[in-house]
């Protein structure tokens, strides 16, 4: 008997056998930080797998049509934020949900609505073989749009990561070396500029901080990890969390938390895990070819893992300036992991339903 395999007998296994360590690593630690944060991230976690299942059973090839209403809508919500968000920590980066104690983060979900609309994009202009500057610049604009106004909140960071993934994807994609070397040189006259008149005063201390001497979250950082030696110590011992001396332990500093835990040893073995998602999604990649809806998601994602877990850990040991970037899956918090979520069941949607694409329009 003919006929196409089920895609739910074609998922990837192994994507998912990869990530669920650090979703186990996440529970553990934050466990020990607070109770509370802990039931709120087995809410999440939860949610997570419910919207994960019903993903992977929408036949997302047939609804690329929405991918510009979902884009455009989330442009209105990061709009909102500037007009009726809530402010922690002296930033307006979310939203509340009515009726609940939840908040979400527009910013973070931008981060998927423009993978998706990259990829939209592309699948219906793909390169010829590469973009050329006029053809770099309609694509480019809608990665500069949400960068400038997530920049405004203020979230430098998360701006700044935005418009590396999308630019990323563009340079794996195919595009003019003269683009490159042209924004090369912009950035190069841009950015003393932007730091002497753009950047706000704490953006600039962080800075100042980081090339001279570390600020206090660094300093109780670097302390936890150098602490946890070679094999870490117990939660009792672990004192630089349990005593409150790491600030946002369960967040931002989560590495430190996690070496002094579990030393020097548990560090490299997550870098490694990090390193192994990374690489899978781009050898995926690779061999889906033409498909570049599925390419442009299984690139953005790889480059969400390593830009995001590159800084959270450099910036935890002072190779790099604190941005409040999160330890992507381990970092408590909805938004984000709720973010990834859903890229990941999509790439599985993808992945598990080609051969419905390939039968459908004869792609290799």
């Amino acid at each position: 008997m003919g006929g196409l395999t089920p895609f739910w007998k074609k998922l990837d296994w192994l994507l998912l056998i990869l990530i669920l360590p650090l979703i186990g690593i996440s529970l553990f630690l934050i466990s020990e930080i607070s109770y509370s944060l802990y039931v709120k991230e087995l809410i999440y976690i939860g949610v997570g797998v419910i919207v994960f299942i019903i993903l992977l059973f929408v036949p997302f090839r047939k609804f690329l049509w929405v991918i510009p209403f979902l884009y455009w809508l989330n442009i209105l919500l990061l709009l909102a934020v500037d007009v009726v968000g809530v402010t922690k920590l002296g930033a307006r980066r979310w939203l509340e949900i009515p009726f609940t104690s939840f908040t979400i983060q527009p910013s973070e979900f931008m981060k998927t609505t423009l993978l998706l609309m990259l990829g939209y994009l592309i699948y219906r202009y793909p390169p010829r073989p590469v973009y050329t500057p006029k053809e770099f610049l309609r694509l480019a604009i809608y990665i500069v749009i949400p960068f400038l106004l997530i920049a405004k909140e203020p979230d430098l960071g998360t701006a700044s990561i935005t418009l590396l993934i999308g630019f990323g994807v563009l340079f794996v994609i195919g595009v003019d070396k003269r683009v490159w070397i042209t924004l090369a040189i912009l950035g190069a006259v841009i950015a003393p500029v932007a730091y002497k008149f753009f950047l706000k005063d704490y953006q600039r201390e962080r800075i100042e901080s980081f090339l001279k001497k570390p600020n206090y979250h660094v300093r109780q950082s670097m302390i936890a990890i150098g602490s946890g030696g070679l094999t870490g110590k117990s939660v009792e011992e672990a004192t630089q969390t349990q005593l409150k001396f790491l600030p946002i332990a369960s967040t931002d500093f989560i590495f430190a938390y996690y070496s002094e835990r579990f030393g020097f040893v548990g560090g490299v073995i997550l870098i490694i895990l990090y390193f192994a998602i990374i690489s899978y999604l781009l050898i995926k990649a690779e061999g889906v070819k033409e498909d570049y809806v599925a390419k442009v998601l299984l690139i953005g994602v790889g480059l969400m893992f390593f830009v995001y877990s590159f800084v959270n850990i450099a910036m935890t040991i002072r190779l790099a300036p604190v941005v409040g970037v999160p330890l992507p899956l381990v970092s408590y918090g909805g938004t984000s992991f709720l973010n990834l979520i859903v890229l990941l069941a999509i790439i599985e949607n993808l992945l598990s339903r080609r051969g419905e694409f390939l039968h459908s329009y004869g792609v290799k």
